[in-house]
């Protein structure tokens, strides 16, 4: 089996809580960490932005990594909202094997 590792962000905490919530709950993924506090600088519309967020990262299968990144942008408050499915080369063995079973 293949697995995914998602990463995200979110204008804030509660935001990345309520869309973690609604994926493990369709099975789409076995874990959420949320990372509040990031700070992102970027350039939006010509000009260069400062925003608060959250980072999220997702593990999940590559099975079911189309749907999570389908998912979280359905949920998404942002127009352009940052979703990058990144490859697991490996790890530890019965931790993969959880997400294998938790996204089943």
């Amino acid at each position: 089996m293949e697995y995914r590792l998602v990463y995200t962000t979110f204008p804030d905490r509660a935001a990345a809580e309520d869309a973690a919530r609604a994926l493990l709950e369709q099975r789409l993924v076995a874990c959420a960490n949320i990372l509040p506090g990031m700070v992102s600088i970027y350039r939006w519309e010509g000009k260069t932005e400062r925003a608060e967020e959250a980072v999220m990262l997702l593990k999940t299968t590559a099975a079911r990594a189309a749907a999570v990144v389908e998912a979280v942008a359905a949920r998404h408050p942002y127009e352009v909202p940052a979703i990058l499915v990144l490859p697991v080369d490996g790890g530890g063995a019965p931790f993969l094997a959880w997400i294998g079973a938790q996204t089943a």
